[in-house]
């Protein structure tokens, strides 16, 4: 056999295992990912480990099209239209209510699992919550009704004078009940809110100024994608102005804030990919009840309450799931 046509058979051979990989590739079943935010490795490692539990691996039998709206929610009506142009068999949707309402908008059959915070009945995205009833169904995170609980955590280490800060995003299309929820907190524990609105880093960085200038003695930051996806920013401002501060996920005092109360990131991750490999299996969003989390868990840096000069009370301590020394 000449040379030339030796290396013509081996190119043929490449480009025949080429195409067998594409069209093998295409052959699997692909979800569809819209994402609020740019999410942490962690929570794509528990996602996948949700899916691994019903026997589906990333990349061997099923493929995951993501798409990330950054922060930015205006985003997210074409990004859920360009999934749904796509032959997906199922979208996940989250960290966020607004990344579900955004496909509840373009399809009623492609089935959807959500990753929220508000309550997706009230929303309209499912009819109960033990049977949800359409294509959508998923995972809370429990975002307004720990509010007051965190409200409750902090105002045990104030002073009573001090006002408290509410750190909320205004593009959030559900901010004014939590506001709301802030606001009949406040008045129960007799306390002064400041109510601050960012929807961006220019705009947390000008929310702390404000903190400054109404001489806010502590802060609770909202809950929610954008604010959580900038979690550094966050906590690191916090911290340059000596601001107690409590938030709900716990990776804020894993990175210098004071405390965390909420739901683990990895359990709401490892549920929402389980549900996923349900439904690639062949279940219906319709016929799977809609996921509450029962246990929360408290995070309290240590090193930062004494820089801060607070004294954590033995009791909160000891219920701490975990303290940052």
């Amino acid at each position: 056999m000449r040379r030339r046509d030796f290396i013509s058979l081996i190119g043929g051979a490449a480009v025949v295992a080429s195409r067998a990989a594409r069209a093998q590739q295409a052959a699997l079943p692909t979800t569809g990912f819209l994402g609020s935010i740019r999410l942490e490795e962690s929570d794509l490692a528990a996602f996948r480990r949700g899916l691994f539990e019903f026997g589906y691996v990333e990349g061997q039998n099923v493929l995951i099209e993501y798409r990330n709206a950054d922060g930015n929610y205006d985003r997210l009506s074409g990004l859920a239209a360009e999934l749904v142009s796509l032959p997906v068999r199922l979208i996940v949707a989250g960290p966020s209510s607004p990344a579900a309402l955004a496909l509840k908008k373009v399809t009623s059959t492609i089935p959807i699992i959500f990753l929220a915070g508000g309550d997706p009945i009230r929303l309209g995205l499912v009819e109960s919550y033990s049977r949800p009833g359409g294509n959508m169904t998923g995972v809370l995170f429990i975002s307004d009704e720990l509010t007051p609980k965190r409200f409750q955590l902090l105002h045990e280490l104030l002073p009573p004078s001090v006002p408290i800060a509410f750190l909320v995003n205004p593009s959030n299309q559900l901010v004014d009940d939590s506001v709301t929820s802030a606001q009949q907190t406040a008045r129960a524990l007799d306390r002064k809110l400041i109510v601050i609105g960012a929807s961006n880093k220019s705009e947390i960085e000008a929310a702390f100024e404000t903190m400054k200038r109404q001489s806010a003695g502590g802060l609770v930051v909202w809950q929610e994608a954008y604010l959580t996806q900038e979690y550094r920013l966050i906590a690191m401002l916090a911290a340059r102005d000596a601001i107690p501060a409590i938030y709900g996920p716990r990776i804020f005092p894993e990175v210098g804030g004071l405390m965390s109360y909420g739901v683990s990131r990895n359990e709401l991750y490892r549920l929402t990919g389980g549900y996923a490999g349900k439904v690639l299996h062949g279940t219906k969003p319709a016929d799977l009840p809609v996921l509450q989390p029962t246990k929360f868990e408290l995070v309290i840096n240590l090193q930062v309450a004494k820089k801060l000069g607070l004294t954590i009370p033995p009791a909160l301590l000891a219920t701490a799931d975990e303290v940052i020394e």
